[in-house]
C-alpha cells in the first residue's frame, strides 16, 4: 500500500520583517499565495526509513534525516508511538533552495501521506501543530489557498481571494540559504529602526477583490535588499521582467527564485518568453494562485 501527496509552492505577496527576537527568530507578516506549481510525495512502508528523489535539481535535496519528510514522518510517529517505517520518494518540480517552500511542501506533504497510510487519524490541528515545529512555512503548505503568517510566519488565518492571479517564475543558477539572507538582513538593518512587521490593509484588500493592478501596486518583501546583496545578478532579472512587462517585480521569500506578476495568461506567457531569451536566469515557470494545500492524489490507507 501507498500514498501519494500532491503539495504546491507559495510565493510571497508581502513579506514584512521585524527585528531579530532574543531567540534569533523575527517577527514576521507573511502574506502567502499558493501557486501551481507541485511536488509529490509517495509514502510506502519498508524495513526503515528511507528518502529517495526525482526531478529537476533532485541532487541537491538532502536524502538523510535532516529532510523535512523524513523530520515529518519521525514526528508523526513519535506521537502516535509508531516507527517511521517508510519510503519516501519526492518527485520535485518546486525549485530547490528557491525562496517557494519545496523543503517545506515536502515535509507537509509527508506528514500528511503518513497520516493516510498509517490511518492514526490525525487532527488538524495536531497535523499544524506538528508543521509548526518543523518550520515556519511548512504549516501554510499543509493549508495554502492564501493566508497571512504572524510569529515566525506560522501562525495563519486564512484569507480571500477573488479570482486568480498569473505568475512567472525565475529560476536562478544557484541557490540562496535562508538563514544566510536574515543575517545580512539582520547586517543591513544594525541601528535602525525596523518597525513591527503589519500585513497591508491595500494588499489584502487586492487579494479579496482579485484585482492584479490594486495586488502589484502593494506587494513588497523586506528580505528583497538582503537577497540582491548576496545575489547582486537578481537585479538584471528583475529587471527584465518588467521591461517585458510585469505588472510588479519582486524576490520570491528569500530567493533567489523572482516572481512576476502578470494581468493575464496570455502576458505571462510574454513575459516568460521574454525572460527565457534575456540571459539572465537558468529558467522559466508559469503557474496561477490561490492553489489548493497538501492533497492526498493516489493510494489507499494501509
Amino acid at each position: 500500500m501507498s500514498v501519494t501527496v500532491r503539495v504546491p509552492a507559495k510565493v510571497n505577496v508581502q513579506l514584512a520583517v521585524g527585528a531579530a527576537r532574543p531567540d534569533g527568530f523575527h517577527d514576521l507578516a507573511n502574506v502567502f499565495l499558493a501557486v501551481g506549481l507541485y511536488d509529490e510525495v509517495t509514502v510506502t512502508p519498508a524495513a526503515g526509513l528511507r528518502v529517495t528523489c526525482e526531478g529537476p535539481e533532485a541532487a541537491q535535496v538532502p536524502l538523510d534525516r535532516t529532510n523535512l519528510a523524513a523530520r515529518a514522518a519521525i514526528a508523526l510517529a513519535a506521537r502516535y508511538g509508531r516507527t517511521p517505517d517508510v519510503h519516501l520518494h519526492i518527485a520535485k518540480d518546486i525549485p530547490v533552495a528557491g525562496g517557494m517552500a519545496g523543503g517545506s511542501a515536502d515535509g507537509a506533504g509527508a506528514l500528511l501521506a503518513c497520516d493516510a497510510l498509517w490511518g492514526v487519524g490525525a487532527s488538524r490541528e495536531e497535523l499544524l501543530d506538528i508543521c509548526a515545529e518543523l518550520g515556519s512555512d511548512v504549516p501554510f503548505s499543509l493549508v495554502g489557498g492564501a493566508a497571512l503568517g504572524v510569529g515566525r510566519g506560522e501562525q495563519l488565518t486564512a484569507l480571500e481571494t477573488g479570482g486568480a492571479f498569473h505568475w512567472v517564475f525565475a529560476t536562478a543558477a544557484r541557490g540562496l540559504s535562508t538563514p544566510a539572507v536574515f543575517r545580512e538582513f539582520d547586517r543591513l538593518t544594525a541601528g535602525l529602526d525596523v518597525p513591527e512587521p503589519v500585513a497591508s490593509r491595500e494588499l489584502l484588500d487586492a487579494l479579496a477583490k482579485g484585482d492584479p493592478d490594486a495586488l502589484a501596486a502593494a506587494v513588497s518583501n523586506d528580505l528583497q535588499p538582503a537577497a540582491l546583496s548576496l545575489f547582486p545578478e537578481l537585479a538584471d532579472t528583475l529587471a527584465a521582467g518588467r521591461a517585458a512587462g510585469a505588472l510588479a517585480s519582486l524576490v520570491s521569500g528569500s530567493g533567489p527564485t523572482t516572481a512576476f506578476l502578470a494581468r493575464d495568461p496570455e502576458a505571462a506567457e510574454h513575459i516568460a518568453r521574454a525572460l527565457r531569451t534575456s540571459g539572465t536566469c537558468r529558467s522559466v515557470r508559469v503557474a496561477s494562485g490561490p492553489a489548493p494545500g497538501a492533497t492526498v492524489v493516489g493510494g489507499a490507507t494501509a
